[in-house]
Protein backbone atom coordinates (compact mmCIF):
# COMPACT_ATOMS: atom_id res chain seq x y z
CA UNK A 1 0.00 0.00 0.00
CA UNK A 2 1.41 3.60 -1.15
CA UNK A 3 2.11 5.68 1.56
CA UNK A 4 0.80 9.58 1.51
CA UNK A 5 4.81 10.62 0.93
CA UNK A 6 4.79 8.49 -2.24
CA UNK A 7 1.05 9.51 -3.34
CA UNK A 8 2.64 13.44 -3.03
CA UNK A 9 5.34 12.58 -4.70
CA UNK A 10 3.71 11.04 -7.75
CA UNK A 11 1.10 13.96 -8.10
CA UNK A 12 4.04 16.28 -7.85
CA UNK A 13 5.77 14.19 -10.63
CA UNK A 14 2.74 14.68 -13.00
CA UNK A 15 2.25 18.21 -12.65
CA UNK A 16 6.05 18.31 -13.51
CA UNK A 17 4.89 16.33 -16.64
CA UNK A 18 2.51 18.47 -17.47
CA UNK A 19 4.74 21.54 -17.16
CA UNK A 20 7.01 19.92 -19.66
CA UNK A 21 4.54 18.95 -21.75
CA UNK A 22 3.46 22.91 -22.35
CA UNK A 23 6.85 24.10 -22.24
CA UNK A 24 7.22 22.10 -25.69
CA UNK A 25 3.99 22.78 -26.25
CA UNK A 26 4.73 26.68 -26.14
CA UNK A 27 8.34 26.28 -28.05
CA UNK A 28 6.67 24.76 -31.08
CA UNK A 29 3.77 27.95 -31.42
CA UNK A 30 6.51 30.35 -30.42
CA UNK A 31 8.91 29.41 -33.14
CA UNK A 32 12.09 28.50 -30.57
CA UNK A 33 12.00 25.25 -32.28
CA UNK A 34 12.22 25.12 -36.24
CA UNK A 35 8.85 23.91 -37.74
CA UNK A 36 10.83 20.75 -39.41
CA UNK A 37 11.74 19.50 -35.35
CA UNK A 38 7.22 20.03 -34.80
CA UNK A 39 6.57 16.65 -35.32
CA UNK A 40 9.83 15.66 -32.71
CA UNK A 41 8.00 17.75 -30.20
CA UNK A 42 4.48 15.89 -30.50
CA UNK A 43 6.15 12.60 -30.32
CA UNK A 44 8.24 13.61 -26.99
CA UNK A 45 5.01 15.16 -25.47
CA UNK A 46 2.96 11.70 -26.23
CA UNK A 47 5.70 10.18 -24.94
CA UNK A 48 5.88 11.92 -21.60
CA UNK A 49 1.99 11.82 -21.23
CA UNK A 50 1.60 8.26 -21.94
CA UNK A 51 5.01 7.74 -19.24
CA UNK A 52 3.42 9.31 -16.50
CA UNK A 53 -0.26 8.83 -17.11
CA UNK A 54 -1.55 12.68 -17.68
CA UNK A 55 -3.51 14.33 -19.91
CA UNK A 56 -2.18 17.46 -21.85
CA UNK A 57 -5.36 18.07 -22.71
CA UNK A 58 -6.97 18.77 -19.53
CA UNK A 59 -6.85 22.34 -18.73
CA UNK A 60 -7.87 22.17 -15.10
CA UNK A 61 -4.82 19.95 -14.84
CA UNK A 62 -2.60 22.10 -16.31
CA UNK A 63 -3.60 24.83 -14.30
CA UNK A 64 -3.04 22.93 -11.29
CA UNK A 65 0.31 22.05 -12.41
CA UNK A 66 1.85 25.44 -13.28
CA UNK A 67 -0.70 28.07 -12.22
CA UNK A 68 -0.26 31.27 -14.29
CA UNK A 69 3.07 30.52 -14.64
CA UNK A 70 4.96 28.63 -17.10
CA UNK A 71 7.86 26.15 -16.98
CA UNK A 72 10.19 28.58 -18.75
CA UNK A 73 9.34 31.65 -16.19
CA UNK A 74 9.43 29.00 -13.17
CA UNK A 75 13.14 28.32 -14.27
CA UNK A 76 14.17 31.94 -14.54
CA UNK A 77 13.27 32.50 -10.84
CA UNK A 78 15.21 29.47 -9.84
CA UNK A 79 18.34 30.52 -12.17
CA UNK A 80 18.20 33.53 -9.88
CA UNK A 81 17.65 31.98 -6.62
CA UNK A 82 20.84 29.69 -7.87
CA UNK A 83 22.90 32.77 -8.28
CA UNK A 84 21.74 34.41 -4.81
CA UNK A 85 21.75 31.55 -2.49
CA UNK A 86 24.11 31.57 0.45
CA UNK A 87 24.76 27.67 0.83
CA UNK A 88 27.69 26.90 -1.41
CA UNK A 89 27.78 24.01 -3.44
CA UNK A 90 28.99 20.40 -2.93
CA UNK A 91 32.54 20.28 -4.71
CA UNK A 92 31.64 19.30 -8.25
CA UNK A 93 28.22 19.94 -7.65
CA UNK A 94 27.28 21.83 -11.47
CA UNK A 95 24.98 21.64 -14.00
CA UNK A 96 22.68 19.07 -13.45
CA UNK A 97 23.43 17.67 -10.25
CA UNK A 98 23.12 21.42 -8.98
CA UNK A 99 19.68 21.30 -10.78
CA UNK A 100 18.63 18.00 -8.69
CA UNK A 101 19.92 19.12 -5.53
CA UNK A 102 17.90 22.11 -5.45
CA UNK A 103 14.22 22.16 -4.63
CA UNK A 104 12.11 22.17 -8.04
CA UNK A 105 10.17 25.15 -8.09
CA UNK A 106 7.29 23.65 -10.71
CA UNK A 107 4.70 24.76 -8.09
CA UNK A 108 4.41 26.74 -5.08
CA UNK A 109 6.86 25.37 -2.34
CA UNK A 110 4.49 23.66 0.49
CA UNK A 111 4.36 25.36 3.22
CA UNK A 112 6.97 24.47 5.76
CA UNK A 113 5.90 24.56 9.37
CA UNK A 114 9.52 25.83 10.62
CA UNK A 115 10.08 27.89 7.92
CA UNK A 116 6.91 29.68 9.32
CA UNK A 117 8.26 29.88 12.46
CA UNK A 118 11.33 31.78 10.75
CA UNK A 119 8.80 33.93 9.28
CA UNK A 120 7.32 34.98 12.31
CA UNK A 121 10.54 35.41 15.05
CA UNK A 122 11.27 37.71 11.18
CA UNK A 123 8.20 40.25 11.33
CA UNK A 124 8.77 40.19 15.22
CA UNK A 125 11.99 41.50 14.76
CA UNK A 126 10.63 43.87 12.43
CA UNK A 127 8.35 45.32 14.83
CA UNK A 128 11.41 45.84 16.95
CA UNK A 129 13.00 47.35 14.26
CA UNK A 130 16.26 44.45 14.81
CA UNK A 131 16.60 44.31 10.93
CA UNK A 132 19.73 42.04 11.10
CA UNK A 133 18.29 40.26 13.17
CA UNK A 134 14.80 40.05 10.87
CA UNK A 135 16.78 39.70 7.82
CA UNK A 136 19.20 36.74 9.32
CA UNK A 137 15.53 34.91 10.24
CA UNK A 138 13.55 35.31 7.08
CA UNK A 139 16.73 33.94 5.00
CA UNK A 140 16.41 30.58 7.59
CA UNK A 141 12.95 30.25 6.06
CA UNK A 142 14.26 31.06 2.48
CA UNK A 143 16.99 28.42 2.64
CA UNK A 144 13.77 25.86 3.81
CA UNK A 145 11.61 27.33 1.24
CA UNK A 146 13.54 29.24 -1.82
CA UNK A 147 10.62 30.40 -4.06
CA UNK A 148 8.47 31.65 -1.29
CA UNK A 149 7.13 35.17 -2.46
CA UNK A 150 6.05 35.91 1.37
CA UNK A 151 9.55 35.73 2.84
CA UNK A 152 11.28 36.89 0.02
CA UNK A 153 9.16 39.97 0.11
CA UNK A 154 9.46 40.57 3.97
CA UNK A 155 13.44 40.11 3.79
CA UNK A 156 13.44 42.96 0.69
CA UNK A 157 11.42 44.87 2.91
CA UNK A 158 14.15 44.50 5.87
CA UNK A 159 17.43 45.49 3.38
CA UNK A 160 15.19 48.69 2.21
CA UNK A 161 14.90 49.33 6.07
CA UNK A 162 18.67 48.51 6.88
CA UNK A 163 19.25 50.76 3.69
CA UNK A 164 20.38 47.82 1.57
CA UNK A 165 18.73 48.87 -1.48
CA UNK A 166 20.28 46.66 -4.05
CA UNK A 167 19.51 43.66 -2.05
CA UNK A 168 15.95 44.38 -1.42
CA UNK A 169 15.88 45.15 -5.31
CA UNK A 170 17.11 41.57 -5.96
CA UNK A 171 14.47 39.59 -3.03
CA UNK A 172 11.98 41.55 -4.24
CA UNK A 173 12.33 40.81 -8.24
CA UNK A 174 12.64 36.86 -6.75
CA UNK A 175 9.35 37.67 -5.29
CA UNK A 176 7.52 38.81 -8.31
CA UNK A 177 9.22 36.46 -10.69
CA UNK A 178 7.44 34.06 -8.20
CA UNK A 179 4.42 34.97 -7.95
CA UNK A 180 3.09 38.54 -9.73
CA UNK A 181 0.34 38.37 -7.85
CA UNK A 182 1.61 38.82 -4.49
CA UNK A 183 1.15 42.17 -4.66
CA UNK A 184 3.57 44.15 -1.61
CA UNK A 185 6.58 42.28 -3.14
CA UNK A 186 5.78 45.06 -6.41
CA UNK A 187 5.47 47.96 -3.56
CA UNK A 188 8.57 46.70 -2.05
CA UNK A 189 10.22 46.41 -5.19
CA UNK A 190 8.96 50.20 -6.33
CA UNK A 191 10.03 51.84 -2.83
CA UNK A 192 14.17 50.28 -3.41
CA UNK A 193 14.38 51.07 -7.25
CA UNK A 194 13.07 54.43 -6.71
CA UNK A 195 15.90 55.14 -3.62
CA UNK A 196 18.58 53.71 -5.57
CA UNK A 197 17.49 56.41 -8.62
CA UNK A 198 15.59 54.12 -11.01
CA UNK A 199 12.43 56.30 -11.20
CA UNK A 200 11.53 55.27 -14.27
CA UNK A 201 11.85 51.00 -12.97
CA UNK A 202 10.07 52.07 -10.08
CA UNK A 203 6.64 53.72 -11.24
CA UNK A 204 6.67 50.54 -13.54
CA UNK A 205 6.89 48.03 -10.38
CA UNK A 206 3.89 50.63 -8.95
CA UNK A 207 2.19 50.34 -11.98
CA UNK A 208 1.95 46.27 -11.90
CA UNK A 209 1.33 47.04 -8.41
CA UNK A 210 -1.65 48.55 -9.08
CA UNK A 211 -2.66 46.21 -12.13
CA UNK A 212 -2.49 42.89 -10.11
CA UNK A 213 -4.55 44.38 -7.34
CA UNK A 214 -7.49 45.55 -9.00
CA UNK A 215 -10.18 48.44 -9.17
CA UNK A 216 -7.33 50.65 -9.56
CA UNK A 217 -5.37 49.91 -6.62
CA UNK A 218 -4.45 50.70 -3.25
CA UNK A 219 -3.61 54.19 -1.61
CA UNK A 220 -0.43 53.14 -0.70
CA UNK A 221 0.17 51.67 -4.19
CA UNK A 222 -1.60 54.48 -6.39
CA UNK A 223 0.87 57.16 -3.81
CA UNK A 224 4.24 55.46 -4.55
CA UNK A 225 3.27 55.95 -8.97
CA UNK A 226 2.41 59.33 -8.68
CA UNK A 227 5.61 59.99 -6.56
CA UNK A 228 7.64 58.49 -8.94
CA UNK A 229 5.85 59.30 -11.69
CA UNK A 230 6.99 62.93 -10.78
CA UNK A 231 10.64 62.18 -10.70
CA UNK A 232 10.30 60.84 -13.85
CA UNK A 233 8.68 63.67 -15.42
CA UNK A 234 11.25 65.86 -13.43
CA UNK A 235 14.35 63.87 -15.08
CA UNK A 236 12.95 64.45 -18.12
CA UNK A 237 12.37 68.02 -18.00
CA UNK A 238 16.35 68.57 -16.91
CA UNK A 239 17.19 66.18 -19.74
CA UNK A 240 15.04 68.55 -22.19
CA UNK A 241 16.99 71.26 -20.70
CA UNK A 242 20.31 70.13 -20.46
CA UNK A 243 19.46 69.25 -24.36
CA UNK A 244 18.76 73.08 -24.99
CA UNK A 245 21.73 74.92 -26.89
CA UNK A 246 24.41 75.97 -23.95
CA UNK A 247 24.00 79.63 -25.82
CA UNK A 248 26.08 81.36 -22.73
CA UNK A 249 29.47 80.66 -23.61
CA UNK A 250 31.89 80.93 -20.64
CA UNK A 251 33.72 83.75 -20.08
CA UNK A 252 37.68 83.83 -18.59
CA UNK A 253 39.68 85.94 -16.95
CA UNK A 254 40.52 88.74 -19.42
CA UNK A 255 36.73 89.02 -20.66
CA UNK A 256 37.42 86.59 -23.71
CA UNK A 257 34.40 83.72 -24.31
CA UNK A 258 35.39 80.54 -24.68
CA UNK A 259 35.74 79.77 -28.33
CA UNK A 260 36.07 76.58 -28.94
CA UNK A 261 32.64 75.98 -26.88
CA UNK A 262 30.75 78.31 -29.27
CA UNK A 263 32.28 76.73 -32.29
CA UNK A 264 31.08 73.14 -31.32
CA UNK A 265 27.30 75.37 -30.84
CA UNK A 266 25.34 73.70 -33.68
CA UNK A 267 23.19 76.96 -34.57
CA UNK A 268 26.24 79.41 -34.09
CA UNK A 269 28.64 77.40 -36.58
CA UNK A 270 25.71 77.02 -39.13
CA UNK A 271 25.36 80.41 -38.82
CA UNK A 272 29.23 81.10 -39.75
CA UNK A 273 28.98 78.45 -42.54
CA UNK A 274 26.14 80.65 -44.45
CA UNK A 275 27.68 84.02 -43.75
CA UNK A 276 31.25 82.51 -44.97
CA UNK A 277 29.34 81.31 -48.13
CA UNK A 278 27.05 84.69 -48.41
CA UNK A 279 28.71 87.86 -48.50
CA UNK A 280 24.91 89.62 -48.66
CA UNK A 281 24.09 88.18 -45.02
CA UNK A 282 27.20 89.28 -44.07
CA UNK A 283 26.69 92.80 -45.18
CA UNK A 284 23.70 92.59 -43.46
CA UNK A 285 24.72 91.57 -40.35
CA UNK A 286 27.05 94.51 -40.02
CA UNK A 287 24.02 96.60 -40.51
CA UNK A 288 21.70 94.82 -37.83
CA UNK A 289 21.27 97.84 -35.39
CA UNK A 290 20.94 95.10 -32.62
CA UNK A 291 24.94 93.90 -33.50
CA UNK A 292 25.64 97.80 -33.71
CA UNK A 293 24.36 98.34 -29.72
CA UNK A 294 25.93 95.15 -28.90
CA UNK A 295 29.33 96.57 -30.23
CA UNK A 296 28.40 99.90 -28.67
CA UNK A 297 28.27 98.30 -25.27
CA UNK A 298 31.89 96.40 -26.05
CA UNK A 299 33.52 99.54 -26.54
CA UNK A 300 31.94 101.32 -23.49
CA UNK A 301 33.09 98.39 -21.18
CA UNK A 302 29.02 98.80 -20.25
CA UNK A 303 27.20 95.33 -19.25
CA UNK A 304 29.42 92.65 -17.20
CA UNK A 305 32.12 94.57 -16.81
CA UNK A 306 34.26 92.87 -19.37
CA UNK A 307 32.53 94.06 -22.10
CA UNK A 308 31.61 91.21 -23.72
CA UNK A 309 27.97 91.04 -24.99
CA UNK A 310 25.05 88.99 -23.82
CA UNK A 311 25.84 85.36 -26.73
CA UNK A 312 22.97 84.18 -25.44
CA UNK A 313 20.50 86.92 -26.00
CA UNK A 314 22.26 87.52 -29.24
CA UNK A 315 21.37 84.19 -30.68
CA UNK A 316 18.19 84.50 -29.56
CA UNK A 317 17.69 87.73 -31.67
CA UNK A 318 15.19 86.40 -34.94
CA UNK A 319 17.14 88.43 -37.46
CA UNK A 320 20.48 86.85 -36.39
CA UNK A 321 18.70 83.27 -35.81
CA UNK A 322 17.99 83.52 -39.21
CA UNK A 323 21.54 84.31 -40.85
Amino acid sequence: MESLADNLQATSQKRLALAVIDFLSNSAKDGTVSSEDTESIEIAKSCIADSFHVSPDDPAALKDAIGDQSLLSIYGVYEKLKGKTSTAPMPGAAGSKASSSAPKPSAPTPTNPEAESFKSQGNAAMQQKDYPKAIDLYTKAIDLSPVNPVYLSNRAAAYSASHKHTEAVADAELAVSADPKYTKAWSRLGLARFVLGDAKGSMEAYQKGIDYEGNGGSEAMKKGFKTAKAKVEEEEKEGANGDCLELTAPVSGGGMPDISGLMNNPMFASMAQNLMSNPEALQGLMNNPRLREMAQGMGGGGGGGGGMPDISAMMSDPSLREM
